[in-house]
């Protein structure tokens, strides 16, 4: 099984009228999606931390779809073209690289 760590401080920082949330030392970047507030921490161009989705844990960018399941299924033989067909458009093949390429180096 693969695990993340996930610690969230939700102090929030003022900066040009706008509210961030500061989770691990690192900056969030808010942005509207589909008319509503989407708060999250880029971890990479496809991964990101978002709060108050999946409890913090890494998910691909503007889904709920933790890339630990999708990481799990590779593991578990499943080829990196079936996953993305199964996302059917919502996950990216860059995407899935991008989240084998970070579980790699950590």
């Amino acid at each position: 099984m693969i695990s993340w760590r996930t610690t969230i401080d939700t102090k929030p920082l003022k900066t040009n009228n706008s509210m961030e949330m500061n989770i691990n030392g690192q900056q969030s970047v808010t942005e509207i999606v589909g008319g509503e507030t989407y708060d999250y921490v880029p971890l990479g161009e496809y991964v990101v931390r978002a709060v108050g989705v999946c409890g913090g844990r890494p998910t691909f960018k503007y889904t709920r779809i933790e890339i630990t399941g999708a990481l799990e299924r590779l593991a578990g033989g499943e080829k990196v073209e079936s996953l993305v067909a199964g996302y059917r458009g919502r996950v990216s093949r860059e995407a899935v690289l991008e989240a084998m390429r970070q579980v790699k180096e950590n």
